[in-house]
């Protein structure tokens, strides 16, 4: 053999093998296919060991740039313990960036984080159950807290020659925030889970106003929790705001997927039934894909649900596939674009505490593009 042919056949040997070797690293995910992102430890990197230290129960997620945030503990029996905090994650291999404890709570009362949201400029917001809406703004290697909306008030039941607003719940409950989204206009939408109430915040912050209510919306007082309103998106054509109600009021056993015209002052009776689950699966958050299919957690069967325009669900993701950390009491997602993956973060609140995490699941495709508020221009 030529030393031109023996080099030749060595080339091809070495791609051959090259390209075995890159092949496994390089193999395309299949739906479904998961991985640990990051653990969220039940106690915060920056007061480990320390008494009262806070973390675990991840709730909300958002990704801005190659950051991910992520907020927690969103949990009862907080009283005592140390701030909540937002974990500050690389989107790109999971590491630990930074933690942002909160500034300003009384921890010797309940105090808890739950949703998030971004703005335009890379601004995030979190919802405080005792502050209300924190804007957290990024300054090179530090992080500034700025109260943006004051807590959800505390409002009466309604009854009739009733003052307004009040709630149209069967019983008077506390406010509980959940989850949060702008629109276009620099409007913030914010779920009550208690009083059957989704309330909007101005552009640039200030006063917490009712936005829109109905009995649909009010939980159950049967169910392990009584959750009502919960995950909050606005479609993709910015007709409807999508909104979880986790309970059904008048059947526990079933969740649904209601959605309300975006329209200045929707009436009660606009409310449109999109989706209902059964089974006590406990419908949590939802995210729009790229492609207009809506992805909803369902954090009483560990699995997330993936539901045509028409609201016909299609398939569900269990596992995830090749994740050591199951689903667990899965909550808010967010689109990880450059992976084609969902982020999700794992709540386990009634779960097991080493699955505190952020899991990424690959569903080929990437998130709808989220209503950018104008004062962000």
């Amino acid at each position: 053999m030529s030393k031109i042919a023996r080099s030749g056949a060595l080339c091809g040997a070495f791609l051959a093998v090259a390209a075995v070797s890159s092949g496994v690293a390089a193999k395309k995910p299949s739906f479904g296919d998961g991985s640990v992102l990051a653990t969220i430890p039940a106690q915060a990197a920056y007061c480990a060991g320390e008494a009262g230290c806070n973390g675990g129960f991840p709730e909300g997620i958002v990704v801005v740039g190659n950051r991910v945030f992520v907020t927690g503990p969103a949990t009862f029996g907080t009283v005592g313990k140390g701030p909540s905090v937002v974990t500050v994650l690389d989107r790109n291999n999971g590491d630990l960036l930074t933690e942002i404890p909160i500034v300003g709570e009384n921890t010797a009362f309940e105090h808890a984080l739950s949703g998030i949201a971004a703005d335009g400029r890379g601004n995030v917001y979190v919802l405080s159950t005792q502050l209300g809406v924190i804007r957290i703004e990024h300054h090179g290697n530090q992080y500034t807290q700025e109260p943006y909306a004051p807590p959800l008030p505390d409002l009466p039941v309604c009854a009739p020659q009733s003052a307004t607003p009040c709630s149209p719940t069967f019983i008077d409950l506390p406010p509980l925030s959940n989850e949060m989204i702008f629109d276009d206009d620099g409007n913030l939408y914010l779920t009550d889970s208690l009083q059957a109430t989704i309330f909007r915040v101005p552009p640039e912050g200030g006063a917490t106003d009712v936005w829109f209510q109905s009995p649909l919306l009010g939980g159950s007082l049967a169910a392990p929790l009584p959750f009502g309103a919960n995950g909050i998106k606005i479609s993709p054509d910015r007709d409807w705001v999508y909104v979880v109600d986790t309970f059904d009021p008048f059947d526990p056993s079933l969740g649904r997927v209601y959605r309300v015209p975006l329209v200045e002052a929707p009436d009660a009776s606009e409310i449109e039934l999109f989706h209902t689950f059964s089974g006590f699966v406990a419908p949590d958050s939802l995210v729009f894909g790229r492609s207009g299919t809506l992805y909803v957690s369902l954090a009483g069967s560990n699995q997330i649900a993936v539901i045509d325009e028409d609201g016909v669900e299609t398939t569900r993701l269990s596992g995830p596939a090749g994740s050591p950390i199951p689903l667990d009491g899965p909550s808010m997602m967010a689109f990880d674009d450059s992976t084609k993956s969902l982020l999700v973060a794992n709540h386990a609140i009634f779960g097991d505490p080493s699955h505190y995490a952020v899991l990424s699941i690959y569903v080929g495709e990437k998130g709808d593009v989220e209503p950018d508020p104008k004062f962000c221009h």
